[in-house]
């Protein structure tokens, strides 16, 4: 069972997804505006953070970046704002994911299971990970595909490894380039996407219509374990 604080000024949201929560057996307190929602994070632990992106005074947005000066908790947004300049900015500010209104609730339950698996964090070291017909052995830094070895650059390493840390979540270029490359100037969009295309060569059954390495058109890419 996970703590999980519910964020929206709409008390019919903020209740249906409360009480969607709660029969998955998650404990859950809510709050109708940023401030009242940084009250309860300063009293009290949670597994994670749902908020609602426009909000009366203390928005999504500002209530994003004082957690993120306090816990590097998981926060997956709700938002109407489909455009996707907001997605990379609410990303680059250290959400872990988003939703857009409006959405079914088996698709909110899907996206809070993704991003609180988060919190297990990195595989552990001699661990075995099988995703299909692709083996990686983090530890020995070895991956099999159908059985074949299929050797890997570091960079490549580096970047499924960066995947395999917070699976489901959407990277965005500008992380995914400071991560792997340690700067968010070590590299661009296009030698990104070249380690990704060769990535995918190596680890996806159909690398023309990648099942592992999804694309979000003009945010990033989604490492996606199993539908």
């Amino acid at each position: 069972m996970s703590k999980i604080l519910v964020v929206d000024d709409d008390i019919a949201i903020r209740k249906g997804l409360r009480d969607a929560l709660i029969r998955e057996g998650h404990e859950v307190v809510t709050a109708a505006d940023g401030e009242e929602a940084m009250e309860a994070f300063l009293s009290e632990t949670f597994d994670l953070v749902v908020t609602d992106l426009a909000m009366p005074g203390k928005d999504g947005f500002s209530l994003l970046r004082s957690i993120r000066h306090k816990s590097d908790v998981p926060v997956l947004i709700l938002t109407v704002r489909g455009e996707e300049r907001e997605k990379v900015r609410l990303l680059d500010a250290g959400a872990d994911d988003y939703i857009v209104k409006p959405f079914g609730l088996a698709e909110f339950l899907a996206r809070t299971r993704t991003v609180l698996r988060r919190r297990t964090g990195v595989r552990e070291a001699g661990e075995v990970i099988q995703i299909g017909s692709l083996a990686i052995d983090l530890a020995a830094r070895r991956v099999e595909r159908g059985g074949q070895e299929q050797r890997l650059t570091p960079t490549e390493f580096t970047l499924l490894k960066t995947f395999l840390s917070r699976p489901g979540i959407v990277w965005t270029h500008r992380q995914l380039i400071a991560t792997v490359w340690g700067s968010a100037d070590g590299a661009t969009s296009d030698a990104l996407r070249v380690q990704i295309g060769s990535l995918r060569r190596k680890i996806e059954e159909n690398p023309d219509q990648p099942r592992l390495i999804r694309t979000e058109p003009w945010v990033g890419y989604r490492f996606v374990t199993g539908e």
